[in-house]
């Protein structure tokens, strides 16, 4: 295992510092309609696939610059999962809130997970069963108890609809919450959670290299973590609600359900 986190940080942040090293020189393309990619992503993917299969070969990568050939490809017991720029429209417009994520993960189950920020230089990490750190200091969620008093954050999906779960949730938390916030990075975010800096996270468009690190954090430091409807998270599907405690996570389960009781037919 200690091979395993040391190897996942060294391959974010070399990722981050290619990201740097792109900053305003980089071309940008569509894979959807706000959806973009950038040399940056696909330079920092390989940046990570150099360190990652160059320490561990007989292991494979799913990238989330991967064509679909590739994603069908190849899978073996031990896989890392990357996303090598989450945040690409804050990167594209200079906003300074972006990450790396990489998760190593051993028949579905994630075992080390790393995200970094290379412009605050935050390295968040975790191993399965023994904690999660911030730059090597340990972690811990909040002890926010009350919806009324929770930090609460999202993401929309590119393709965004007037029915889509995130914004119905988005609109009945922002009645429920503290205050509200909508960052740009899935990454980031669950690292926010695990830090105790956010109260609250939901996503429902989320893909797998979006959480399969940022999930692990956010249950090493405490937190909870289940599907929208309370059953347990699946890291293939990707979607989930996350709380800094139980307490706070049944609050939320029940705000979401209420939201999505008055989708749209």
């Amino acid at each position: 295992m200690p091979d395993y986190l040391k190897t996942c940080e060294e391959a974010a942040r070399q990722a981050g510092a290619t990201l740097l090293d792109w900053m305003g020189k980089t071309s940008v393309r569509y894979k959807g309609r706000a959806d973009m990619v950038t040399e940056a992503d696909l330079a920092a993917q390989e940046a990570i696939r150099g360190v990652v299969l160059g320490s561990f070969p007989e292991h494979s990568l799913l990238g989330e610059e991967d064509s679909p050939a590739q994603r069908a490809g190849r899978r073996t017991e031990y896989r890392w999962i990357a996303d090598p720029l989450d945040g690409t429209t804050n990167y594209v417009h200079g906003v300074p809130h972006f990450a790396v994520s990489l998760a190593l993960e051993r028949n579905g189950v994630p075992l080390v997970g790393a995200i970094y920020d290379p412009l605050l230089e935050e390295c968040f990490t975790a191993a399965a069963g023994q904690g999660a750190w911030m730059n090597g200091q340990p972690i811990r969620v909040s002890q926010v108890a009350r919806l009324a008093d929770a930090l609460a954050c999202t993401g929309f999906p590119y393709d965004l609809q007037r029915d889509s779960p995130d914004l119905l949730v988005f609109l009945e938390a922002a009645f429920c919450c503290q205050s509200m916030r909508r960052m740009g990075s899935a990454a980031l975010n669950l690292c926010y959670l695990a830090a105790g800096r956010f109260d609250v996270i939901w996503n429902f468009a989320t893909k797998i290299w979006d959480v399969a690190a940022g999930v692990l954090l956010v249950q090493e430091a405490g937190g909870v973590v289940t599907a929208p409807e309370g059953g347990p998270f699946l890291l293939e599907e990707a979607r989930y609600i996350a709380s800094a405690n139980p307490l706070l996570h049944e609050q939320l389960r029940q705000l979401v359900a209420a939201a999505l009781k008055k989708r749209l037919p």
